[in-house]
């Protein structure tokens, strides 16, 4: 029962997506971000469950990056929806995952199957994405929140995204490519 419970964790934070983007085209923020900060925790605490439970499946591993990136797409889509940040921003974090997913449908379907490990940079990437999107909720919540800082954040979302996105088309060129020679070499 124990083992069972980071995923049933994860498929909670699921669930919590459009809650969270409903809130926030309500402009309902001090709940939005209490339910972010609750999707937050979740996050931190299935992934430390299911280290210490030895608890760790493959079912988790697939649903724990998306529960996370459902919850930054929402977030991103309903913050421009609502002129909290600007399409441009929304439309570069959407992107990047878009890149990422053809890349990897290419790649399976070109080359065979894929083993996806999240670089370090990604991770980082996810990181600040949600970081953002607590600044940009916050930023709503307090008076006199310093513009330049919100302003600055957005564009570290910018780069750490297009680094993190060159760092995964690069790596799998590189596998792709290596592959390519692996087969014509037989």
């Amino acid at each position: 029962m124990l083992r069972q419970l980071p995923n049933s964790l994860t498929i909670l934070r699921i669930a919590m997506v459009a809650p969270m983007g409903w809130l926030v085209l309500r402009e309902q923020y001090s709940w939005a971000l209490i339910m972010g900060a609750t999707a937050g925790f979740t996050d931190a605490l299935d992934g430390y469950l299911a280290r210490r439970l030895d608890a760790r499946t493959r079912l988790g591993a697939v649903l724990d990056p998306l529960a996370d990136k459902a919850l930054v797409t929402v977030a991103f889509i309903c913050f421009a929806m609502v002129g909290l940040i600007g399409w441009p921003l929304a439309a570069l974090v959407i992107a990047r995952d878009l890149v990422i997913l053809s890349g990897a449908c290419c790649y399976y379907l070109l080359i065979g199957p894929v083993e996806m490990s999240p670089l370090r940079l990604s991770k980082w990437n996810m990181a600040v994405q949600i970081g953002f999107c607590v600044l940009v909720l916050a930023a709503q919540l307090v008076p006199d929140f310093p513009a330049a800082l919100l302003s600055a954040a957005s564009w570290v979302v910018v780069a750490i995204g297009v680094a993190s996105g060159a760092g995964y088309v690069l790596l799998w060129s590189r596998k792709a490519l290596q592959q390519g020679r692996r087969g014509s070499e037989t």
